[in-house]
């Protein structure tokens, strides 16, 4: 068993916050000369190849245990559109503004865990899933002023990797993190590449040999987004789930000073403002429910309580 070290998983989660906002800088930045799937293409075929190696060298196998085949295909079908919707949006908007609707995601899987996974859900969450989404509307009403539909793009993202949560959380006891990440990477291509070959002059499909400075940045994209990734991953092995979870909050500032830096972008008072609420219900829902998990259990109030 892993030895918690918190100050590590803290470091781990820190890094993730930086180098995930920045690989979808890099998606942003190739939007006008790489078609999307090329983006995708690349993405997730410098994680097969980054990580395949590792698993085979450790001794390990690309075999998945029985009965996770299907739900590993699920997770990465789901995650290639999430990505897909992810970049799609990054043409249009604020890189600051996409992340921030796409953070509605934690509200999403409160919801979706009542409906799904039959899990409690008391009136103190509900109330904050609605400030989430008021706030979440504050940030797409200027952009959807601005760029129209696009602007709810973000929202696809937050229910699509809701349901990838939610399809990881049944496998995740069952198959190492590397080991997902190369299998998935490799599914990921399998689905990709034939797609390209099938439709090469639809739109988004019409991948063109890239210029060097573009190779430069779609290898920093694919390498950035496998090591955050693992970061992430890697940060829950040495530091609790309720230790992490607000940290994740802080890919909004970093996302915005890094729009900022390279694209010039701030969000406007109104979007500052939903983005301030989002973040705010986010961090109450993560904050009671870490109080709550700190409370001793009486069995006898626990059977008369009801849900929080």
């Amino acid at each position: 068993m892993t030895q918690d070290r918190p100050f590590f998983g803290i470091l781990l989660m820190l890094g993730f916050c930086i180098l995930a906002p920045l690989g979808d800088a890099m998606a942003k930045l190739l939007g006008d000369t790489v078609a999307l799937m090329g983006l995708i293409c690349v993405r997730f075929g410098i994680q097969a190849a980054m990580l395949t190696p590792l698993v085979l060298l450790s001794g390990g196998t690309l075999r998945t245990p029985a009965g996770t085949f299907p739900k590993i295909l699920l997770r990465t079908c789901l995650h290639i559109s999430g990505v897909a919707l992810m970049f799609t949006s990054l043409w249009y908007l604020p890189l600051a503004d996409a992340l921030a609707i796409a953070f509605v995601m934690p509200f999403i899987m409160l919801i979706l865990g009542h409906f799904v996974l039959h899990e409690a859900i008391g009136p103190h969450r509900i109330y904050a899933c609605a400030v989430g989404f008021l706030g979440t509307l504050l940030v797409i009403q200027p952009n959807f002023v601005a760029v129209g539909w696009p602007a709810l793009l973000p929202l696809g993202v937050a229910i699509v990797f809701a349901l990838f949560m939610l399809v990881t959380r049944q496998i995740a006891k069952s198959i190492d993190a590397v080991h997902l990440q190369a299998v998935s990477g490799l599914q990921a291509l399998v689905i990709v590449v034939p797609l390209m070959v099938i439709f090469p002059n639809a739109p988004g499909f019409n991948v063109q040999w890239p210029d060097t400075a573009d190779i430069w940045m779609l290898a920093a994209l694919g390498v950035l987004g496998t090591i955050a990734h693992l970061m992430m991953t890697g940060s829950l092995r040495f530091a609790p789930a309720s230790t992490l979870a607000p940290m994740q909050y802080l890919e909004i500032p970093f996302g915005t000073a890094i729009g900022w830096l390279i694209f010039k972008d701030l969000p406007n008072g109104l979007a500052a403002l939903g983005i301030c609420i989002t973040v705010g219900a986010g961090l109450y829902i993560i904050l009671r429910e870490q109080r709550l998990s700190r409370q001793p259990v009486d069995p006898v109030a626990t059977s008369q309580s009801q849900p929080l």
